[in-house]
């Protein structure tokens, strides 16, 4: 639901809470990150691996947690 949630936004979300969400939801749907980093050119890329790489020893269980309070954050904070 809170997947859902999330793509039904309509609200201004900055960068860094895109950030935050994301990573959390690649913590709880993948485990910790894994893959080699990007290259530095790849700004895009390169924040959000590192988002996620901040992530690194949480649980699966631990991330979907605070990524479902996050969505909660962000709903509420657009209908203010």
């Amino acid at each position: 639901m809170a997947c859902a949630a999330v793509k039904q936004l309509k609200g201004p979300v900055s960068d860094q809470e895109k950030l935050v969400v994301y990573s959390f939801y690649k913590q709880a749907t993948q485990g910790d990150c894994d893959i080699p980093a990007p290259p530095a050119t790849d700004v895009k890329a390169k924040a959000k691996w590192e988002a996620w790489n901040e992530n690194k020893g949480m649980s699966k269980m631990d991330a979907m947690r605070i990524y479902v309070t996050k969505v909660e954050e962000l709903k509420k904070k657009e209908t203010g």
